[in-house]
């Protein structure tokens, strides 16, 4: 009987993968453990790693960059146990962090899925948690409104450290989900080829009558990032061509349409402004150009999306 069935999706990220590999044979837990990473085609050498250092691991190989989502149901498909952790590579798992979130799930069925704490490389929390997307929450997002903080994310920084809490999304980077609950659902929607994946699982949980919930004991590092921004400006495009997929299939075409409409001001707004980058220090005026380039592409998509 296999307890913990691990699915690390990598695209090019060896030297995380190795550290990630390394740090879930260091955990010390108790539990019967099985690895699948699944390989999006990188270029790095990352799957004659797996071969050489983690020989135990199963290694899924595809021939092309099938997405985030394809990627972990290929894992998922061939995994054999009670529970799934869906964790990304570009993280480290603090010994007992899976102990714990095993027992938490043992001892609390109404759970159909949670989360470690992430933390950031320093130390610092990361934020990983938020409310359900809707309309409004993304019009607040978007103008940087108070009531919500331009990430999306739930404001955790006085959240109790040594309390489960009850929450609405997990962030896919550490996401620990009951077999039973995951059978009850479905797999991922493969629609989404990056981001909002997660999202759709947990609107689809917690429609079942599942609860989520954030672990703080069981700590985790994730580094962020690390294969996204080798293709920042596609990934860009990614992220709002799902969020548009997401409120479409829960909310409906009016409010799809409206959404994009909240894109184009948006897009619009961030480009009116681009002439008062030039008063900024070179960093800040580089950066914010590449932000505006970006909402310029998005805008020429947004009939498209």
């Amino acid at each position: 009987m296999v307890d913990l069935s691990i699915i690390i999706v990598n695209w090019n990220t060896r030297d995380f993968l190795a550290q990630c590999l390394d740090s879930i044979y260091q955990s010390k837990n108790e539990a019967v453990i099985e690895l699948i990473v699944v390989d999006n085609a990188s270029s790095d050498g990352s799957p004659d790693l797996v071969h050489e250092r983690f020989p135990q691991v199963r290694l899924i190989q595809n021939q092309t960059n099938v997405g985030f989502a394809r990627a972990n149901n290929q894992g998922i498909l061939q995994s054999l146990g009670r529970y799934i952790l869906l964790l990304n590579s570009d993280t480290l798992v603090r010994p007992g962090a899976l102990q714990c979130l095993l027992e938490f799930m043992d001892n609390n069925y109404e759970a159909g899925a949670a989360s470690a704490r992430l933390l950031n490389a320093d130390g610092s929390l990361q934020y990983s948690c938020s409310p359900a997307p809707t309309l409004t929450s993304e019009f607040l997002r978007m103008f940087h409104l108070p009531g919500i903080r331009p990430d999306g994310y739930y404001s955790m920084d006085e959240w109790n450290l040594y309390q489960p809490r009850s929450v609405d999304i997990l962030l896919g980077a550490c996401m620990l989900i009951r077999r039973e609950a995951l059978d009850q659902v479905g797999l991922l929607d493969e629609q989404y080829f990056m981001y909002s994946e997660e999202v759709d699982l947990c609107s689809r949980l917690q429609s079942a009558g599942w609860k989520l919930y954030w672990i703080p004991t069981a700590e985790v590092v994730h580094f962020g990032g690390q294969s996204t921004r080798q293709v920042s400006a596609d990934m860009f495009m990614r992220l709002y061509e799902s969020k548009v997929r997401y409120i479409r299939k829960n909310y409906g075409r009016i409010h799809a349409l409206a959404y994009k409409l909240l894109l184009m001001i948006s897009s619009l707004v961030r480009i009116m402004l681009v002439p008062f980058v030039w008063l900024e220090d070179s960093q800040h005026r580089r950066t914010h150009l590449d932000k505006a380039m970006n909402y310029q592409r998005l805008l020429m998509k947004l009939p498209y999306l």
